[in-house]
């Protein structure tokens, strides 16, 4: 892998009322940040190979939205230990897609900011920055280890 495309979640609707954490859906403002990601992948020439999506409906929501932007989006793929994970579990998850160049994946804080500040910056305590549908585009040079990245790119809506 040479390049990892790291998407939080959109904005979901608040706990109140709808159960099962994994249940909550994008609110209608997280449904336009969803499609404005997308829209900011696609300009920006994104081609993923590999999509890697949380199994909470929130998660899937943003990335069925994200990839609906691209001209040639890859099959999502449901990965339920990214619900809740910490840097190092979702190190080990993406050691398992080393074989694709570029990795998308869609998941929740605090294990995305963590991951994206354990591979730019060595660390992983308290880092904040991601905001719902926040993206960072990390070159990777060399193994998935601590501070083996470059951020490329970051935005937010």
């Amino acid at each position: 892998m040479h390049e990892l495309i790291l998407l939080r979640h959109a904005e979901a609707v608040p706990a109140e009322g709808h159960g099962n954490d994994h249940q909550r859906p994008l609110s209608e403002h997280g449904r336009r940040e969803a499609q404005d990601a997308g829209a900011w992948l696609a300009k920006h020439g994104a081609r993923p190979l590999r999509a890697l999506c949380s199994p909470a409906r929130r998660a899937e929501e943003t990335a069925q939205l994200a990839l609906a932007a691209l001209a040639d989006p890859p099959p999502l793929q449901q990965a339920g230990e990214i619900y809740d994970a910490t840097p190092g579990e979702l190190l080990a998850l993406l050691d398992q897609h080393a074989d694709a160049g570029t990795v998308m994946l869609v998941g929740h804080n605090p294990g995305i900011e963590r991951l994206v500040a354990l591979l730019v910056e060595g660390r992983s305590d308290e880092f904040r920055g991601m905001p719902p549908a926040g993206l960072a585009v990390l070159h990777l040079n060399g193994p998935l280890e601590p501070a083996s990245a470059r951020l490329d790119a970051f935005w937010s809506p």
